[in-house]
C-alpha cells in the first residue's frame, strides 16, 4: 500500500489506517480475542501500518488487544492511542491534567507492550486545562522518548493553533465523510496552513455509507448508534437518497459504496489518512480496495454535483456529546 505523511513532523503511515475501536467498544459486543487478533494481523499482512486505539475503548481492552496482536511486528507499525478521560471512562468526564496525561502514557505503554507511543492524541479538548499545559506535557514525553508525535481529536481551530504553538501537532483526528463535511469550512484550511495531517474517523458514516443499514436495521443494545440522532429510524429513511447516489457512482466504477466513500476522502488531500474500522475480514478487504481506486476530476465533479442535490438530516451527536467537540 502507498504511504502518506502526516504533518511536517515526518510521521509516515499507510494511506489507509485501521480504526480499532469497534473490536472492543461502541458497536455492540466486543469481538472474540482470537478473531480480533486475526483481523489485526490480516490488516498488517494487507499493507496497513497505522492502527488507532485509545485507553477509553473498553476501557483498556482495545489497547491490550493491539499490544498482543502487533507485538511481533511492532517495529513495522505506527500505533496511535489517546488520553483525556478520567480513569479511561468516557462516562466519568474529561481529564487532561498533566499528571493524568503522564499516568495514561505509562499505562498505555504497558498495555501496548511497547517502549514508545507513535502518536498520542488528546481525545477531547478539556476546557479546565490550558491547552499550553497539555501540549507542553506531551512535548516533555516526546523529549523523554516515550512519545513520538502529538495529535488532537475533534479540536477546534483556536485549540489547534494554541497547541501547535507549543508542540507541533502531527495530526488532527475528527469525523469527516461524504455525509459529514463540516471540517471543510475552517479545519481543513487551517491544517493546510499549519502543515498538520488529517485522520478522518467514521469515513463510512458509522457504517451507513456502505448501504448495509436502512430504517429497518436493529442495533445491539450497547451500540452507540442508538443515541445518535442521525441514526433514528426516520433520519435513516430520509438519508437513503445519499445511498442511492453512492450506489450509482459505485456501479459506474465497478466498485462498492464503501470504496467510493473512502476513495473520495483520499482524493481530497495527500495528507489525509482515513481510518475505517471493521470487525469482519471481508469488509477489511473491501475497504482496503479503496486505496487503489482512482477518482479523476470528472468523478469528483459528479460526486459534488450529486451531493448538492441532497440534504443530510440529523445531528451526528446527541447534545451532551456535541458539547465536547470543536472546542
Amino acid at each position: 500500500m502507498d504511504k502518506r505523511t502526516l504533518g511536517r513532523t515526518g510521521l509516515q503511515v499507510s494511506a489507509l489506517g485501521l480504526g480499532c475501536m469497534g473490536l472492543s467498544y461502541g458497536y455492540g459486543p466486543a469481538v472474540d480475542r482470537y478473531d480480533g487478533i486475526r483481523l489485526l494481523r490480516t490488516a498488517f499482512d494487507s499493507g496497513v501500518t497505522f492502527f488507532d486505539t485509545a485507553e477509553a475503548y473498553g476501557p483498556f481492552a482495545n489497547e491490550e488487544l493491539l499490544g498482543e496482536a502487533l507485538a511481533p511486528v511492532r517495529d513495522d507499525v505506527v500505533i496511535a492511542t489517546k488520553f483525556g478521560f478520567s480513569s479511561g471512562d468516557v462516562g466519568l468526564g474529561l481529564d487532561s491534567r498533566p499528571e493524568n496525561i503522564r499516568a495514561v502514557a505509562e499505562a498505555s505503554l504497558k498495555r501496548l507492550k511497547t517502549d514508545r507511543i507513535d502518536l498520542f492524541y488528546q481525545h477531547r479538548v478539556d476546557p479546565s486545562v490550558p491547552m499550553e499545559d497539555v501540549a507542553g506535557t506531551v512535548g516533555e514525553l516526546i523529549r523523554e522518548g516515550k512519545v513520538k508525535h502529538f495529535g488532537l481529536s475533534e479540536a477546534g481551530p483556536q485549540s489547534i493553533r494554541r497547541a501547535h504553538a507549543v508542540q507541533p501537532v502531527a495530526a488532527l483526528q475528527s469525523e469527516y465523510s461524504l455525509w459529514w463535511r463540516e471540517p471543510e469550512k475552517e479545519v481543513l484550511p487551517l491544517l493546510a496552513e499549519l502543515g498538520i495531517g488529517f485522520v478522518p474517523f467514521s469515513p463510512l458514516g458509522k457504517g451507513f455509507l456502505t448501504g448495509a443499514i436502512d430504517e429497518r436495521t436493529q442495533f445491539s443494545a450497547n451500540d452507540f448508534r442508538n443515541v445518535v440522532p442521525r441514526f433514528s429510524e426516520e433520519n435513516r429513511k430520509a438519508n437513503a437518497g445519499l445511498i442511492e447516489v453512492l450506489g450509482r457512482l459505485a456501479e459506474s466504477k465497478g466498485a462498492t459504496r464503501a470504496q467510493i466513500a473512502i476513495a473520495w476522502l483520499l482524493a481530497q488531500q495527500p495528507w489525509i489518512v482515513p481510518i475505517p474500522g471493521t470487525t469482519k475480514r471481508h469488509r477489511l478487504a473491501e475497504n482496503l480496495g479503496a486505496a487503489v481506486l482512482v477518482l479523476d476530476s470528472s468523478d469528483l465533479a459528479a460526486i459534488e454535483a450529486a451531493l448538492r442535490e441532497i440534504e443530510i438530516v440529523g445531528e451526528r451527536y446527541p447534545a451532551h456529546l456535541q458539547q465536547r467537540v470543536g472546542r
